[in-house]
């Protein structure tokens, strides 16, 4: 029987077998990638000699509109290949279209979702590293640059561990390495900053 509410939709993808890991890879790599690039962005403007807060928020952002709006159209078409090919070979396994029927229809559900979430994945690093900004304003933009850092790198050391955890690993270790990670690339490109 086809799902004919939109949780209903969402359920049945999410039941799918892929569907899970296939979240969790994007995610995970999205949610990286964008509060790596909030690291640098911290550096250039939180951390520079005469910050600007008006710059620092506009930044990040920015940023992570546009990490979100690439990530996500750049999710929306690999899985709109892989969900093609996929149901392209259940249909020569079928002997018969897929066309109009509810493999079809989760089909392109997942893609609408893997892609929506992977959206959403540095718009939510971006909200949270952007707080400490909103809250402190032009009082102490260097207090709110280094309580920023540090939620950047506890997004990376849980986002880890929520990793750890899913691959049957020691989550502390896991949500450690991603921290450490994070530490090193940002002791890295602050040390690139001061040179420049």
């Amino acid at each position: 029987m086809a799902p004919n509410g939109l949780s209903e939709k969402i359920r049945a993808v999410l039941d799918e077998p892929e569907t899970g890991p296939t979240l969790r890879r994007f995610f995970v790599n999205t949610m990286f990638d964008s509060t790596f690039v909030i690291l640098g962005i911290l550096i250039a403007s939180a951390f520079s000699s005469d910050p600007s807060l008006r710059t620092v928020i506009v930044t990040i952002v920015t940023s992570s509109v546009a990490l979100g709006i690439s990530t996500g159209i750049s999710v929306f078409e690999a899985e709109t290949m892989e969900q093609s090919i996929k149901m392209r070979e259940m249909e020569r396994a079928m002997l018969t279209s897929l066309e109009d029927t509810h493999l079809h229809s989760i089909s392109r559900y997942t893609i609408m979702l893997v892609a929506a979430v992977n959206f959403c994945a540095p718009i939510v690093a971006g909200t949270i590293t952007l707080t400490p900004f909103l809250l402190v304003g032009e009082q102490d933009i260097q207090l709110a640059a280094y309580v920023s850092l540090g939620l950047a790198i506890t997004i990376l050391f849980v986002v880890g561990a929520a990793m750890g955890r899913a691959g049957q690993r020691n989550p502390w270790v896991q949500g450690a390495r991603m921290a450490v990670a994070g530490v090193a690339a940002f002791l890295i490109c602050f040390w690139i900053e001061s040179l420049l």
